[in-house]
């Protein structure tokens, strides 16, 4: 069973997201700080995700981010913050955190959240001998409008990004979710033209399987919707790795976006995905039509 390490110094919303969790399936460990955290990992503890409230005393959830990326940089962590999302939010995602949800929204967001991260943070290590061998790589896909596809796309994306050692695996993690999103993006926002609204809702299809009904079924059998494809152009070597994804919607007013990443700008535009991609990329460009984005990963230092 999948388990979660709980950060959280109030014994009431401890309890609250204990049940939230347990309920969906997974097995919860509480502590009240950031150092109880860090301990229960030094004892050599089984986490599969850390989970952790921003304000809290002895180590903040802050500090917390940055000591798990230093040190087990193989385990996710996503930060709850009250203050909802501002600039503490980016410097968490900026400082290792592979997500974040305003505190106001946990029974909402949160396990939604959890599983998209678990779903890509666990990649298949069974060719990582092999692609320690790699030095450069390019390749293109045509995707139809099957979001069966994303999941193990990402995860090779992920083991040639290891290959090339571009980055630590919170790195691999952070640019598999900013990949992930932006195909989605390009699947419903692009070519089934869904709504920043109903595509909230399709997000949950990732884990939960085709709605019964509704936009997202209707538009999946219907032209030109149905007929339309994705286009992902890859090309990794040891300084970078660069993503380019194209849908073939109408696209969108490139100049509404907002200058730089702001959090409540862009969570209010339905924007959630677009700022984990211009957080855990180095660059995010659009083209002028709006159907085509292009991502790039440096390597770390």
């Amino acid at each position: 069973m999948t388990r979660i390490l709980v950060a959280e110094d109030s014994a009431t919303q401890a309890t609250q997201i204990r049940g939230l969790l347990e309920e969906a399936g997974y097995e919860v460990a509480l502590v009240s700080n950031g150092r109880e955290a860090v301990h229960c990992l030094r004892g050599g503890a089984a986490v599969d995700l850390v989970l952790t409230d921003m304000v809290m005393p002895l180590m903040d959830g802050l500090q917390l981010v940055r000591a798990i990326r230093v040190h087990y940089s193989d385990i996710p962590v996503i930060l709850m913050t009250s203050q909802g999302t501002d600039a503490i939010a980016i410097e968490a995602l900026e400082d290792g955190a592979a997500g974040y949800v305003p505190k106001s929204q946990v029974n909402l967001r949160l396990v939604d959240e959890i599983a998209q991260v678990l779903h890509v943070s666990q990649v298949n290590r069974s060719y990582e001998r092999l692609l320690n061998c790699l030095t450069h790589n390019h390749f293109s896909f045509v995707l139809s409008n099957d979001v069966a596809l994303i999941d193990p796309l990402v995860d090779l994306l992920q083991q040639m990004m290891a290959g090339m050692r571009l980055c630590d695996s919170t790195g691999r993690v952070r640019v598999g979710l900013a990949v992930e999103h932006a195909l989605l993006n390009a699947l419903y926002r692009g070519n089934l033209e869904i709504s920043p609204k109903d595509m909230l809702t399709a997000r949950e299809v990732m884990f939960q399987g085709p709605p019964s009904a509704g936009v997202v079924e209707q538009r999946l059998s219907q032209s030109p919707y149905c007929d339309r494809k994705i286009d992902l152009d890859v090309t990794m070597s040891p300084d970078e790795a660069r993503f380019v994804i194209r849908d073939q919607g109408p696209g969108f007013d490139v100049s509404k976006l907002p200058a730089g990443a702001d959090p409540e700008v862009l969570e209010n535009e339905g924007g959630h995905g677009l700022l984990l991609m211009q957080t855990f990329m180095d660059e995010v460009t659009f083209n002028a039509q709006g159907n085509e984005v292009t991502m790039v990963k440096r390597r770390e230092a």
